[in-house]
């Protein structure tokens, strides 16, 4: 059986098209009528008019071809729009009206209670401490709870509680405790509590404890559901007959499963030791988050997060990098993918290094579950570099984020950290068949005659998805960093476009501002390209605007150009991007707006060019 695939949207935009140009061949046909239908003779003799009567004569039948073709257009575009709108209809009337129930249902218990009826909660941020949401009423994991902030003092922040689970669920992880001061009598912060399983579904491992002189305390694990689940990491011992006897059923059961597969059958994995960068194991294979990884030992890299179950369970977060007082420091360990139904773990922050010494690289995060779930966000690049203080340290890079699902964007990239040189924002991760890029992470920030990091590129969308937007480029005192390009938009991206480019940095001292990135572009089919990126403020010149990405091939308009950003004290200010070429069928992008500089003296710039009409 044949099947035809159509977008309403493009019939409706095709058939104006076709008005337009139907009504342009009018104008045409009008004009060149008096022309051609009664041409002069060049002579009084016999020859000379019966060659004007023979041209009149084919003007004369091109008007009335013309005719019958304008009725046959004006026509065609009618039944052409009508089939637009009866596809519509049909459209319409065809969505599903159990995922419309969903949907509505969702939105009000999630407004009414804080969770959603059925989905994952998700990830508290990293270095932020924050907790993990729960999972859906009825289905979905909890969300892991986010990593504490590295000490600025001696004591670092508590990592975040994992979110309870739903019914059918695993609850979250704990997040990992921040990192102490690189000095004595400093202290790692603790490890964040699992969150608990309800019915079906494990408790949520403690976080680990943060490293330091001192390293700080493994949180406590989760309980396991009531009707089938095991507990998490560190969890305390249970008291009820019924909870332990399930307890050492599921673990006589495992323990055959786990010496053959190197995983359990139901279960997490166990987290890697905190300073040794060892990796978190992977969850079960029916259910089971991934562990957390180690951190790593003094400028060695954190250890990669365990995977989650085969058919729900969340990747582990990757371990933090070691921080180093004499070297470079560690790379953060990557988080680990989530299973069918889960979400991708969040790639460890790199370890911090001194003045002198590069910080380490966030981790790449986790890519989410093939049918549901978030991808992970990529790891914070570390600092380098501590203000006031003299060196010539970079700042580390960002992670890059995970893969999205088959219906889930990809994971944001991690920002770069600071340094006199500092590293690049971690680029977005590329969405699922449905979905959209992940936006890139901003570039490091750079102090005296340091210059800055450049955003990371927007992750391109999946088959019918946008791009991902650009992110911004790093402040600087000499260099600011560029905006960080847009993600290209899927191949069949009907109504999605290219991402946005990311705004160049401001420069507030003796350099340039950073240049805008470049809009993503639409689909290599459809889909309208992303804008440019605003350039930044310069201290002596402004910096230019991104260019539009295109349009796609047969049906999109092009991105409009960044504006240019002004300098300082009459130097010049930047120049506007210009704007992208429209496909077949399409607007071209209109040309970023050049800025002028302040002050006297100032020296005109000039606007983008406009982008190029479709055919």
């Amino acid at each position: 059986m044949s099947y035809l695939v159509v977008g309403p949207e493009l019939l409706a935009t095709a058939a104006a098209d076709l008005d337009s140009i139907g009504s342009a061949l009018s104008a045409a046909n009008a004009a060149a009528a008096v022309r051609t239908t009664s041409l002069l003779a060049a002579a009084q003799d016999e020859v000379s008019a019966a060659l004007a009567a023979l041209f009149s004569g084919h003007g004369q039948a091109y008007q009335a071809l013309s005719a019958q073709a304008a009725a046959f257009h004006q026509g065609f575009m009618q039944a052409l729009s009508a089939g637009g709108a009866d596809y519509a209809t049909a459209e319409a009337t065809n969505v599903s009206p159990l995922q419309t129930l969903l949907d509505g249902i969702n939105g009000q218990v999630q407004a009414a209670t804080g969770r959603p009826l059925i989905g994952n909660g998700t990830n508290g941020a990293a270095g932020t401490g924050q907790n993990g949401t729960p999972g859906g009423w009825l289905t979905g994991n909890g969300g892991a709870g986010g990593a504490g902030g590295d000490a600025g003092t001696t004591l670092g922040g508590a990592g975040g509680a994992g979110g309870r689970s739903a019914l059918i669920g695993n609850g979250g992880n704990g997040g990992t405790g921040g990192t102490g001061q690189a000095a004595a009598g400093s202290t790692g912060g603790a490890g964040g509590a699992g969150g608990n399983g309800m019915l079906i579904g494990d408790g949520g491992n403690g976080g680990n404890g943060g490293v330091g002189a001192t390293k700080g305390t493994l949180g406590t694990g989760g309980i396991g559901g009531q009707l089938l689940g095991l507990d998490g990491f560190n969890a305390p011992v249970g008291t009820n007959p019924l909870h332990t006897a399930q307890q050492q059923a599921i673990n006589a059961i495992n323990a055959p499963i786990q010496a053959a597969t190197g995983r359990p059958l139901i279960g997490n994995g166990a987290n890697g030791a905190a300073g040794t960068g060892a990796a978190g194991g992977d969850g079960g294979l029916l259910f089971g988050n991934g562990g957390i990884g180690g951190s790593g030992s003094a400028g060695a890299t954190g250890g990669h997060g365990g995977a989650g179950g085969g058919l729900f369970g969340s990747g582990g977060a990757g371990g933090a990098g070691g921080a180093s007082t004499t070297g470079n420091g560690g790379t953060g360990g990557a988080g680990g993918d989530g299973g069918l139904f889960g979400s991708g773990g969040t790639g460890g922050v790199g370890g911090r290094a001194p003045s002198s010494a590069v910080g380490g690289t966030g981790g790449a995060g986790g890519n989410a579950g093939l049918l549901a779930g978030a991808a992970g966000n990529g790891g914070d690049g570390a600092v380098s570099f501590t203000p006031g203080v003299g060196g010539a340290g970079k700042g580390g890079a960002g992670g890059n984020g995970g893969n999205g699902g088959m219906f889930s964007s990809g994971g944001t990239g991690g920002d770069a950290g600071f340094g006199q040189t500092s590293g690049a924002g971690g680029a977005g991760g590329n969405g699922g068949m449905f979905s959209a890029g992940g936006d890139g992470g901003a570039g490091g920030a750079s102090n005296l005659n340091g210059s800055s990091g450049s955003g990371g590129a927007g992750g391109n969308g999946g088959l019918f998805g946008g791009g991902g937007n650009g992110g911004a480029g790093g402040f600087g005192q000499t260099t600011a960093g560029a905006g960080g390009h847009g993600g290209n938009a899927g191949m069949l991206s009907l109504g999605a476009a290219g991402g946005t480019g990311g705004a160049g940095g401001s420069n507030d001292g003796v350099g340039t501002g950073g240049i805008g990135g470049a809009g993503g572009n639409g689909g290599m089919f459809f889909g309208d390209g992303g804008a440019g990126g605003v350039g930044g403020g310069g201290g002596f010149r402004g910096a230019a605007g991104g260019n539009g990405g295109d349009g796609g091939m047969l049906i999109g308009s092009g991105g409009a150009g960044g504006a240019g950003r002004a300098g300082q004290l009459g130097d010049p200010g930047g120049s506007g991007g210009a704007g992208g070429m429209a496909g077949a069928i399409g607007n071209g992008g209109d040309g970023g707006t050049g800025i002028n500089s302040t002050g006297s003296g100032n020296i005109g710039v000039s606007g983008g060019n406009g982008g190029d009409a479709g055919t």
